[in-house]
């Protein structure tokens, strides 16, 4: 099968019988084998019942139904899951991205030989309240990842080779970092196209601020657990040793001052009325709590089943 289209959604039951249609439009002009994964997170309209009539219409649909909503991650890692298309393509079911675009993914990713396209809507009809937002996040984005040439993470339409949906876990709310994701897994030949962004037309947008700070947290969450996830004493440890260390010498300095003052006879209060013994002690037993998180979260790390699971390529005469 040449194609996969994963499309998540919530309460979209007026643009459903339009996308697909438009969907399959485009893929027979293009002679593409594929199918259409909805993935329907808890919708409280009859999203699900257009798709099982759609389903009836065209063998291609296929859909997957969750008691609640979930969110954009869990929908899409089930759907990543079913997906058997040699190239697997993302889109929001809103009708703001088009799938027009759906040959020019596929041909970047089957003959420039990139492993992930991820769509960007340079020219956005959304209200200032989320376009701001977005351009900020993405510029963190970017910093924190290392992907420098891509300037819009949290687009939906992005195309991906099986393999590399295949091997990355989408989980939480971290379907807008699946290209840091991607690289983490080994996949770095990630490009970027310029997409074309359509009003909504139906509906309202699902977005809120909420998401945004949420967005930020994940990102760092991310970070830390690509750097220090299988290695925690390396950052708990120097940290706890660095605050030890500098409560340590705090105490000496106090102590050689009092030391100095008696032994010239320098009358001198003593140093436990002072505030900075009892910094410098707070100090020290934080520096120690520190340490002794990094060495537990290194026994949870060995004690993990996937701690040597590696992404292998090919081998040659080896047995995966």
């Amino acid at each position: 099968m040449d194609i996969s289209v994963v499309i998540p959604l919530y309460n979209e039951e007026e643009s459903l019988p339009e996308l697909f249609s438009w969907i399959e439009r485009v893929m027979q002009a293009n002679a593409y084998s594929f199918e259409v994964i909805f993935i329907n997170d808890g919708s409280t309209d009859h999203s699900w019942e257009v798709i099982q009539r759609l389903s009836k219409q065209s063998e291609a649909v296929r859909g997957i139904c969750f008691r609640r909503n979930y969110g954009k991650s869990p929908a899409l890692y089930c759907g990543f899951k079913e997906a058997q298309g040699k190239v697997v393509i993302t889109m929001d079911a809103d009708l703001q991205d088009s799938p027009e675009e759906i040959p020019a993914l596929y041909r970047m990713i089957t003959k420039e030989g990139y492993d992930l396209v991820s769509g960007y809507k340079q020219k956005r009809y959304d209200p200032l309240s989320k376009t701001l937002p977005t351009k900020l996040f993405n510029a963190t984005a970017r910093k924190i990842s290392g992907i420098s040439n891509l300037h819009d993470f949290n687009c939906g339409l992005k195309a991906y080779r099986q393999e590399v949906v295949k091997n990355i876990e989408v989980y939480g709310e971290m379907h807008r970092y699946i290209p840091y994701l991607a690289k983490e897994a080994g996949f770095c030949k990630i490009g970027e196209k310029v997409v074309q962004h359509q009003a909504r037309k139906y509906g309202s947008s699902k977005f809120g601020l909420n998401r945004f700070f949420n967005g930020y947290l994940d990102l760092i969450t991310l970070w830390f657990l690509s750097n220090f996830g299988k290695k925690p004493m390396h950052v708990f440890g120097f940290l706890g040793s660095l605050m030890f260390l500098v409560g340590l010498i705090a105490v000496m300095i106090l102590g050689a001052e009092k030391l100095y003052a008696l032994s010239n006879g320098i009358p001198m209060r003593l140093i436990t009325d002072s505030p900075y013994f009892y910094i410098a002690l707070t100090t020290m037993l934080i520096g120690t709590q520190l340490f002794l998180a990094g060495f537990v979260g290194d026994l949870i790390s060995r004690s993990n089943p996937t701690r040597n699971d590696y992404q292998i390529e090919k081998t040659i005469r080896c047995e995966e």
